[in-house]
């Protein structure tokens, strides 16, 4: 039996339909991966070993090399600027990366930005010629403007429900997200025809 191959896999939104688009690219990958308190998963007839990781911590996985591949959204690859083969748009996981506030949101002297994506919101705005106080949050980003810690957010959206909800509006869409397969620099050489062929299968399907 050849050696496994090592993925690194999103657990969350992104994984239901990443284990559906290997499914369906003829890989035998089993349904529970993500119901399963296991972190790490192998199965024998893909010759894969899965790595359940948090999204953000994929690319970090795949750059070290503790995995050949994973799937990750481009919103990581942007944040974190991991060293990293991009090898395929997957299609899947669709939303966008907007700047975010309330409806009567005006412009203020060096407004603050909170965020979990410091990086992309200061080079976006920086290349707007705009100077804001990035302020870096890790979770419910929606309560910053409502609580007065920020004026805007930049944050993903997929449906708004949750902005809608809390009473926030887009001001402006900063571009598409989806998620992408990666590979390890070394790995990409030393598995090039494994790692090929995931990519080929895969992108067959998403060609249909």
């Amino acid at each position: 039996m050849s050696e496994l191959l090592k993925v690194a896999m999103p657990k969350g939104r992104i994984n239901r339909p990443a284990i559906k688009l290997l499914q369906d690219a003829g890989f035998s990958v089993p349904d529970d991966l993500e119901e399963s308190r296991k972190l790490v998963i192998t199965a024998p007839e893909a010759q894969m070993e899965f790595i359940m990781a948090k999204p953000v911590d994929v690319a970090t996985y795949v750059e070290y090399g503790v995995a050949d591949i994973g799937i990750v959204g481009k919103d990581v690859l942007l944040e974190e600027n991991r060293d990293v083969y991009e090898l395929l748009d997957l299609n899947i996981g669709r939303c966008r990366m907007s700047v975010i506030g309330l409806p009567d949101w005006r412009p203020v002297t060096n407004p603050r930005v909170a965020t979990k994506y410091p990086n992309v919101a200061s080079q976006f705005f920086r290349e707007k010629g705009q100077q804001v106080e990035v302020i870096k949050l890790n979770g419910s980003i929606e309560l910053a403007p409502l609580i007065g810690l920020a004026d805007r957010i930049v944050d993903m959206v997929e449906t708004g429900r949750t902005l809608k909800e809390n009473g926030l509006v887009e001001l402006e869409s900063m571009f598409g997200i989806t998620s992408r397969l990666i590979a390890n620099r070394v790995s990409y050489r030393m598995k090039n025809s494994r790692i090929q062929e995931v990519c080929d299968r895969l992108q067959e399907i998403i060609s249909e």
